[in-house]
C-alpha cells in the first residue's frame, strides 16, 4: 500500500456506501476526439451524475461519516454551484438540514437547483473563497458542521470512486485528465488509480486565469491567485487545499492550463459531435487533449467530464460565437434605396441563392446615410463559404452592393 493507503481504504468503503446514492457513470468512446488527438479517447460522463456533477459522491460519503450529533445540528457548505447541489441532495436523502453559501454571481440555474434539492441558500461575496470564509464564520456562530468542498479526506474518498470506475471499465488506461479547482477530484482519482496502477499518468487541468494548483506546485507551497477571470466558474478557486496540494504534488504527472476560447470550442464540439452538454469547468480536461496540452498519441486516454450544470443563456452565446467563427453564420451589410420594394428585392435574391436569413435590421436614421437610402444588415445561416460568394455575386448582378462584415 502507498503513502495514501488510509484514504484509499476510505475510497473502497465509499464505493459500497454510495452504491444506492450515486450513478456508476459510463465511459463513452469518442471517435471525434480520438481522430483529433491521435489517441483513443474515452469520456467519463460525470455530467450525467445525479445533481449534474461528481460532487454528490464526496458530499454524500462525507455526510455518511458524521456522528449522529453532527447530523442533527445540520451541515453548512460553500460552493460555486456543484458542491452546493451535491450537499443539498445528499443531505435531504440522509434527513440532514443543509445551508449553502454561494457567491453572488453564481449561475441562476445552480442557485435554483440547490434550493430545489432542499438547501437554504445564502448569497455572499463575489468569488468562491469569499463564500467559503462566510460559511466558516456561520458554522462557528450556529454550531452547524462545516463541510469543506475539497480539503477533506472523506470528500476526497467519495470523489475517488470515479478512479475505481475508470479502472473497472478501462483497465488498460494510460492517461487520465481531470479538472482542478480546489483539487479534491484529482486527489481522489489519483489515489484510487495509483494504488492499483502506479504507471498511469494523471494530469490536473485548470483554467489559465485560475491556475492556483499549477502555481502552488511550481513554487512548492500553497499559493493564492487573484483575478479568476474565467467562464469556468466551477473551478475558479483562489488557492488549493493543503491536503489536496500535497497529494497533487506527490501523485500527478503534471498540471496544465487551457485558455477560455479553447474551453468553449471544446464545449461546442462536444455539443455538436457527441450530443453531450457539459459546463465549461467540466470539459477543461478534454480541452487539454484537443488543444495539445497533453500528448496522448497512441495512448488510451480518459477525460473526466466533471459536470453539466451550464447556464442556458451562456450556452446560447457559445453556440452563436462558434457558428460565426466557423463561418456558418455571417453578417452582411449593404446600402439600398429607401423606397417600397427595395428590401423585397434583396430578400428574393437571398432566398434564390439558398441562404437562410436569421436576423435583419434596417437603419435609415444615421445622419451619415443619404436621405434617399438605408443601410441593411443581415445575419445569415450558410452551409459554406461558396454559398456566401454565390449570394454576393447574385446581389451584385442586381445592382446591390453587399459585403461580409467582420467585427
Amino acid at each position: 500500500m502507498g503513502k495514501y493507503s488510509e484514504i484509499y481504504t476510505k475510497i473502497l468503503d465509499a464505493r459500497e456506501v454510495l452504491r444506492d446514492i450515486k450513478h456508476v457513470t459510463r465511459l463513452d468512446h469518442s471517435s471525434t476526439f480520438s481522430r483529433i488527438t491521435g489517441g483513443t479517447v474515452f469520456l467519463k460522463l460525470e455530467n450525467l451524475q445525479k445533481t449534474g456533477s461528481f460532487k454528490v459522491r464526496g458530499a454524500a460519503y462525507a455526510m455518511s461519516q458524521l456522528t449522529s450529533k453532527e447530523q442533527k445540528v445540520g451541515v453548512i457548505a460553500a460552493s460555486a454551484g456543484n458542491h452546493a447541489q451535491g450537499v443539498a441532495y445528499a443531505a435531504t436523502r440522509l434527513g440532514i438540514k443543509s445551508t449553502i453559501v454561494m457567491p453572488v454571481f453564481s449561475p441562476v440555474a445552480k442557485i435554483q437547483a440547490t434550493q430545489g434539492y432542499g438547501a437554504n441558500v445564502i448569497l455572499h461575496g463575489t468569488a468562491f473563497d469569499d463564500a467559503l470564509a462566510h460559511a466558516r464564520e456561520t458554522a462557528e456562530k450556529t454550531g452547524a458542521t462545516f463541510l469543506h468542498p475539497f480539503n477533506d479526506e472523506n470528500v476526497i474518498a467519495g470523489q475517488g470512486t470515479i478512479g475505481l470506475e475508470i479502472l473497472d471499465e478501462c483497465p488498460d488506461v494510460d492517461v487520465i485528465s481531470v479538472p482542478v479547482g480546489g483539487g479534491g477530484l484529482v486527489s481522489g482519482i489519483s489515489i484510487a488509480v495509483k494504488e492499483q496502477r502506479p504507471e498511469v499518468e494523471v494530469y490536473g487541468v485548470e483554467a489559465a486565469s485560475a491556475a492556483s494548483m499549477q502555481a502552488s506546485i511550481e513554487t512548492g507551497k500553497v499559493m493564492n491567485v487573484e483575478g479568476l477571470d474565467t467562464v469556468c466558474d466551477g473551478i475558479a478557486v483562489k488557492r488549493p487545499g493543503k491536503l489536496t496540494f500535497r497529494i497533487a504534488k506527490d501523485l500527478l504527472s503534471g498540471v496544465v492550463t487551457v485558455e477560455e476560447l479553447e474551453v468553449t470550442r471544446t464545449l461546442f464540439m462536444l455539443l455538436e459531435r457527441a450530443k453531450i452538454v457539459v459546463e465549461p469547468a467540466g470539459c477543461v480536461g478534454l480541452a487539454a487533449y484537443q488543444h495539445g496540452k497533453i500528448n496522448i498519441k497512441d495512448k488510451n486516454a480518459v477525460a473526466v467530464l466533471s459536470g453539466g450544470n451550464i447556464d442556458m443563456s451562456f450556452l446560447s452565446r457559445v453556440v452563436e460565437k462558434e457558428l460565426f467563427r466557423l463561418g456558418r453564420s455571417v453578417r452582411v451589410r449593404g446600402s439600398i434605396l429607401d423606397r417600397v420594394g427595395s428590401m423585397n428585392k434583396v430578400l428574393s435574391v437571398v432566398a434564390e441563392s439558398g441562404v437562410s436569413v436569421i436576423e435583419i435590421n434596417q437603419d435609415r436614421f444615421d445622419p451619415d446615410i443619404p436621405p434617399n437610402r438605408a443601410e441593411l444588415e443581415m445575419i445569415l445561416e450558410v452551409p459554406d463559404d461558396k454559398a456566401v460568394k454565390k449570394m454576393l455575386k447574385m446581389l451584385d448582378e442586381k445592382g446591390l452592393d453587399f459585403r461580409v462584415f467582420e467585427d
